[in-house]
């Protein structure tokens, strides 16, 4: 598995490979959306991007509501969505690439007194696979920015895996966070 790429490069890798999706993020992962629009070739991998905000937006999205809001289910639930909108949008299109969905969940650093920890949950799914990976993020450390540059880094990570592809952006996971991989 190769490690040292940019975003830039892994999303032209992931244009110019078959394989389209539907991408969905809320709280964070919004720089992943950028990363892959920034490339040319994006219209032959990306069916759709959301940023379904508000909880009732993201509860429409999902089709139910969760019983806890920024979880690996929540993820789980959107990828699953997203794989399913994907399916819904490529069809009658040729039926030779694979299809996947990405769903993000995320609560990172704010401006206002939030309990609980900044984390994030990160979920794929494919018709034949499914994987993901949570952080949780060091509050005293990490600024929103540095956070959502993890968080997207780890969304594109997981379109890369959902596509069978070796580069992966380096996760850089401080001593006091924690990051697991979901297989």
């Amino acid at each position: 598995m190769a490690t040292n790429v940019t975003p830039q490069e892994i999303a032209k890798k992931l244009h110019s490979l078959p394989g389209r999706g539907c991408i969905v993020v809320t709280g964070s992962g919004i720089q992943a959306i950028s990363d892959l629009f920034s490339e040319p070739g994006a219209s032959r991998t990306i069916l759709e991007a959301q940023v379904p905000y508000s909880r009732k937006a993201l509860h429409e999205f999902v089709g139910e509501p969760t019983e806890q809001h920024v979880s690996a289910l929540e993820a789980q639930l959107m990828a699953r969505a997203a794989l399913k909108r994907a399916e819904h949008l490529a069809e009658g299109d040729d039926g030779d690439q694979p299809l996947f969905g990405v769903g993000c969940t995320a609560a990172v650093a704010t401006d206002r007194v939030r309990r609980g920890e900044d984390r994030a949950h990160i979920a794929w799914a494919t018709s034949t696979a499914s994987g993901g990976a949570s952080i949780w993020f060091d509050k005293q450390v990490r600024t929103r920015a540095d956070e959502d540059a993890i968080v997207s880094a780890v969304v594109l990570n997981s379109i890369a895996e959902a596509l069978d592809i070796e580069e992966r952006l380096e996760i850089d996971v401080l001593e006091t966070e924690r990051f697991d991989e979901i297989d």
